[in-house]
């Protein structure tokens, strides 16, 4: 039989088997090649080769990775065998007593772990040396697996799943996963998710909590004796009595593969998840590639039917291209009117309108393992960098940051846009890096956006300017939450909008954003309005019950125009349509027609479509249009407001007001201070009640702090309570002019600022003050 199989690189594979013989084949010339025998006591149970790492940062990848040249093997002499890719024996470890059951190298490649059928789960070190014994126990372990950070392992126990952590007090975490004895584990470092497979004829999906994400139903009469994820977290594999199963990463089935094989002992992936090789126990080795892949954008088509050739149809003439390659196809991505094709060593880029002349150029940093699009540009991710190209096949920029792991970025940690690009951070879970395209430098100040907890998902908006790019991002609590990328100054406001958020997707033509939550189908037509006013945006969300129509589980895989497309949990995929004004009021407002937007509202008498125009109205400060709209959705405190601001005699002034609607009290304050309103300043904020702000405000100035504290003085008075605050504490024995006193200085001083000259037009008015 076959025990243990692994690629030394995308077109070579050593196999092993009780034989005692190890057996290179290399993919591309169908050739196999015996290596030096192992010892007669020698019967392997399971290989792992060391990963491949570029050395950290992302670099400009101009080395080439050709794949591994270290994998440990493990025996049932209890021996841990550490070999060169020509087959030589580097160094063999006394690992345990009796057989050792699974090996695997960390994801940084820095230890070793082994599971035995003595119980035992041990540490080793790169060279061989026993760090710790994670957990000794009564039952054999028959596999084990590394987090992505290599700090934690989940491991089978009987029937249980047990997760530990590597520092020395923490306490595992066991559930009970299977009805009978647990076969196989498996853990991927880009979707989180831990696959098991056992003797009840059962494959399950687990996140790191131990929750059930997927249970098969029984898929044949026999045990699971493989499972394996692919690198890219897109796909996984399940083995058992001559079948192969190829499953979605949300658990339904692909495709089924009955062969002449007997029970598949090991399974394992090439590093750009397009080709599996397979042990059979009845001494066959089995190669798989993965073909079928259906890729989709308006009325084109593609589908990858072979390693090197693609088909591709216009669904509106029913026009047919073939496109064949020289080498074997890594990736393909179709959307934005391109299709950009990876293979081994070039990128081919078309156009969908002439599928006779690519743009081709040569790849540099080794295999490619994920491609973004965006309407402008595209995005490649190596093992070890990352690069963004226009469609030209200009190389732009390679972004990278201190200690950066482009092998863990996958489509939901990673996302560009026409100027932006983010990348979330696998070593600091609750950061987020965002790149200027033009540059390759981090935008606004410098620095990463800060979640306050650990980030799962991350997608940027496709319309409008840069400097009101979005960023939605989803969190481990499953929150949604959405924030302005490029911030100066201050601090960055990250609101929430959403909980238990499954998947989102933006509109490709508009900046909507769907989600998936709970059971419905969640659409913001606006949900930059969140940055202003909470209560706003929960009038512009289009809400639909989607629990009877996608079932349990779906998925957002698109949301083009007013189409979205969701993937059911048994891979059927759904499209549904929404009201077609949203998008046709987008396409006005980002040009300024005012005007027609009104008039469209009118015509459609939605008060969703008029709170939209409302939100979208503040942000471009037009105030005609923002009082229409408020007005047709009964927000009178609004319209009131408005008319204010545009009695105000300074345009400094009517501008920081329209930011304050906006809620942006910080860049309002900066806007004032830089003008010299310092009055104003500190009245805005005794207006928001933010008594330690203008307090601080009128230190720093050396004005109007007699202002400030007969304010507070008279607040605390009129609601009947004490002082609290620390800083008003201090100031509590200062001598403060009586209140008549103080109305006639601010009196005062609003008449200085209506005498002041301003380029803005109006006729001045007293200005809004604080409640007495």
């Amino acid at each position: 039989l076959v025990s243990a199989v692994g690629f030394a690189s995308p077109e070579e594979v050593i196999s092993a088997g009780d034989d005692h013989q190890l057996i290179r084949w290399n993919l591309n010339s169908s050739e196999s090649q015996a290596l030096p025998k192992m010892a007669d006591g020698v019967f392997p149970t399971d290989m792992h080769w060391l990963p491949v790492t570029s050395g950290g940062g992302g670099g400009g990848g101009s080395k080439k990775v050709t794949g591994s040249e270290v994998f440990a093997l493990g025996s049932t002499d209890g021996k841990l065998y550490i070999m060169s890719r020509a087959g030589r024996v580097e160094k063999v470890i006394d690992g345990h007593t009796g057989a050792v059951l699974s090996v695997r190298w960390s994801y940084d490649g820095s230890m070793l772990l082994s599971c035995g059928e003595d119980g035992a789960v041990k540490i080793w070190s790169r060279n061989g040396m026993l760090r710790s014994v994670l957990s000794q126990n009564a039952y054999p372990v028959y596999s084990g697996s590394w987090s992505a950070n290599s700090d934690q392992v989940v491991y089978s126990l009987g029937k249980q799943l047990v997760l530990k952590s590597l520092q020395p007090n923490a306490r595992p975490t066991a559930w009970k996963a299977h009805e009978n004895l647990v076969l196989k584990v498996d853990w991927n470092p880009i979707n989180n998710l831990i696959v098991s497979g056992a003797e009840d004829c059962r494959y399950k999906l687990w996140d790191s909590f131990g929750r059930c994400v997927y249970s098969s139903p029984p898929i044949s009469d026999y045990p699971i004796t493989s499972v394996s994820w692919s690198p890219d977290g897109e796909l996984f594999l399940v083995g058992s009595f001559n079948s192969i199963r190829l499953c979605d990463r949300c658990g339904w089935s692909y495709s089924l593969e009955k062969l002449d094989c007997g029970s598949v002992f090991n399974v394992c992936w090439s590093s750009d998840s397009t080709q599996a090789v397979a042990a059979g126990g009845n001494g066959r080795v089995i190669f798989c590639q993965v073909v079928g892949r259906r890729l989709e954008w308006k009325n084109i088509e593609a589908v990858i039917e072979s390693e090197k050739s693609i088909s591709v149809r216009n669904v509106l003439d029913d026009a047919k291209d073939k496109l064949d390659f020289r080498d074997r196809i890594v990736k393909a991505s179709l959307n934005w009117n391109h299709l950009v094709v990876c293979t081994a060593s070039q990128c081919f880029v078309y156009g969908t309108r002439n599928w006779n002349t690519p743009t081709i150029f040569d790849l540099k940093g080794g295999c490619v393992t994920m491609i973004d699009m965006s309407e402008k540009q595209f995005l490649l991710v190596d093992q070890g960098s990352v690069h963004v190209y226009s469609y030209e096949g200009r190389l732009i920029c390679s972004p990278r940051y201190q200690d950066m792991r482009a092998d863990t970025l996958s489509p939901l940690t990673c996302s560009i846009s026409p100027d932006t690009v983010v990348l979330a951070d696998k070593s600091d879970e609750k950061a987020v890096y965002a790149f200027d395209t033009a540059t390759g430098r981090l935008v606004g100040d410098g620095k990463p956006i800060m979640h306050k907890s650990e980030v799962a998902e991350v997608a940027l908006d496709q319309s409008g300017p840069a400097t009101d790019r979005k960023l939605a991002i989803i969190d481990r609590n499953r929150d949604l939450f959405i924030t302005q990328v490029r911030t100066y100054g201050g601090q960055r406001r990250i609101v929430k909008i959403g909980t238990m958020v499954e998947s989102m997707c933006w509109n490709s033509e508009a900046n909507m954003l769907a989600c998936l939550a709970g059971s419905k189908l969640l659409v913001y037509y606006y949900p930059a309005a969140a940055l202003q006013d909470a209560a706003l945006v929960r009038r512009t969300v289009f809400e639909r019950d989607a629990g009877m129509e996608f079932g349990k589980s779906p998925q957002l895989i698109g949301f083009l125009g007013r189409s979205i497309t969701v993937r059911k949990s048994d891979g059927t995929p759904v499209t549904m349509s929404i009201s077609p004004y949203p998008c046709t009021l987008h396409s006005y407002t980002s040009v300024g027609k005012w005007r027609e937007a009104i008039k469209l509202c009118h015509f459609v008498d939605d008060e969703m479509l008029w709170a939209v125009l409302a939100a979208m109205s503040i942000a471009k400060r037009d105030l005609d249009t923002a009082e229409t709209a408020f007005a047709a959705i009964a927000e009178p405190d609004k319209v009131e407001y408005i008319q204010y601001i545009r009695s105000l005699p300074l345009k400094e002034a009517c501008n920081a007001e329209m930011l304050l609607l906006s809620g942006n009290v910080q860049d309002a304050e900066g806007l004032l201070v830089q003008a010299g309103l310092l009055f104003r300043a500190v009245m805005m904020h005794l207006g928001l009640y933010s008594w330690e702000r203008a307090l601080n405000l009128a230190q720093k100035h050396r004005v109007h702090v007699d202002v400030v504290l007969a304010y507070r003085r008279q607040f605390l008075e009129r609601v009947g309570r004490k002082e609290t605050l620390p800083k008003f504490k201090q100031l509590s024995d200062e001598q403060v002019p009586s209140w008549e006193e103080i109305q006639k200085k601010v009196e005062s001083e609003y008449k200085n600022e209506r005498e002041r000259p301003s380029g803005a037009g109006g006729a001045g008015t007293a200005a809004r003050r604080p409640a007495k």
